[in-house]
């Protein structure tokens, strides 16, 4: 429990830390934000703010878990292992994304074939990982009922088509200040909660490996639940750094990551519901548009522009998203608790 705690508050400290002199670094280096068009006319004010200061979370998440895995390391199988290459390889494409922008001047990024090439081999490589995990497998559970679903060999494209939608969603959500870290700093204490449930029911049937195992993946969710309170520091409005692709993308590994392992992917519809909102408001959006010829259902997408075009102002669509969160994320807690 004691590196549970230290995972949660070292983070912290480490992004607290670091922040006063990469922020400044970031802003010398005019790696800045480039804020399009087509977006809120109120964003336009946030044109050249740093960009890339999720980098400063994917240090403070990758020292802490290392140095605090708990023994012994189990290899090939080891969750943390897993859950640091998910989430560090999909922040690489993120990474890349951010630094042909901001470095190189080239305002669309990598196209979005290149990003989507990139997220399907990360994803096919994790889902098969997964199917042959061997406390993982291809059952994924069921909210509420207490009962498994296997999906046999569709579990592989089924994940990883998962994995696409969830890396994507946290990108989506990425739209104003302190909106994603905040929800990630909530919903990511509730992945802790389950991981460490797990990790008691695994000492109940003394699954040594399974404890180990448990105990990893709640280290790794606090760890980024005190990176993601630390860069809110930085984040929160008004923002003085934004995470960038880097940090969205690193959180979307994360949580799907965590959330594929533990065998609860169905659990992301309640812990990471916001999450998911944005990308189906997107697809609802596209969608109807195409369909009726121009007209649309939302003022804008993701939905959270639509609330802000809606007269709320950023602080307060952060705290209504964050609210829910935390409502959800108790229930699918509480959801897992048998008496």
């Amino acid at each position: 429990m004691i590196r549970m705690i230290l995972a949660l508050v070292g983070a912290w400290l480490m992004v607290l830390a670091m922040g006063p002199k990469v922020v400044p670094l970031l802003r010398r280096m005019h790696f800045g934000q480039t804020i399009y068009d087509l977006g809120p006319q109120a964003h336009k004010s946030k044109q050249g703010t740093p960009l890339m200061g999720g980098l400063m979370m994917a240090c403070a998440l990758l020292v802490t878990t290392v140095v605090l895995h708990p023994s012994p390391f189990l290899g090939k199988w080891d969750f943390i292992l897993a859950l640091l290459l998910v989430s560090f390889l999909t922040m690489l494409v993120g990474f890349a994304d951010d630094y042909i922008k901001a470095v190189k001047k080239r305002h669309e990024g990598l196209t979005p074939w290149q990003k989507i090439a990139g997220q399907i081999l990360i994803a096919v490589v994790f889902s098969v990982y997964c199917y042959f995990h061997p406390l993982v497998g291809s059952s994924i559970d069921i909210p509420f009922v207490g009962k498994t679903w296997d999906l046999g060999v569709f579990y592989i494209p089924i994940m990883t088509l998962v994995v696409l939608f969830m890396v994507n969603s946290a990108n989506l959500q990425d739209g104003l200040d302190g909106l994603l870290s905040t929800v990630n700093a909530v919903s990511m204490t509730g992945w802790a909660a389950i991981a460490l449930l797990m990790m008691v029911q695994s000492i109940d049937l003394h699954l040594a490996e399974a404890v180990t195992s448990y105990a990893s993946a709640a280290i790794f969710a606090l760890a980024l639940v005190g990176a993601s309170m630390g860069f809110l520091r930085f984040n929160r409005y008004p923002a003085k750094t934004f995470m960038g692709d880097t940090g969205s993308m690193l959180i979307g590994g994360a949580v799907v990551g965590i959330a594929m392992l533990t065998r609860k992917p169905l659990y992301m519809l309640l812990l990471n519901f916001t999450l998911v909102g944005s990308s189906v408001s997107v697809i609802m959006q596209r969608a109807y548009y195409k369909l009726t010829h121009g007209k649309r259902i939302f003022k804008m997408s993701p939905i959270h522009h639509h609330f802000e075009l809606c007269g709320y102002t950023e602080t307060q669509i952060v705290s209504m998203y964050a609210c829910l969160t935390a409502i959800l994320t108790l229930v699918s807690v509480l959801s897992l608790i048998r008496y």
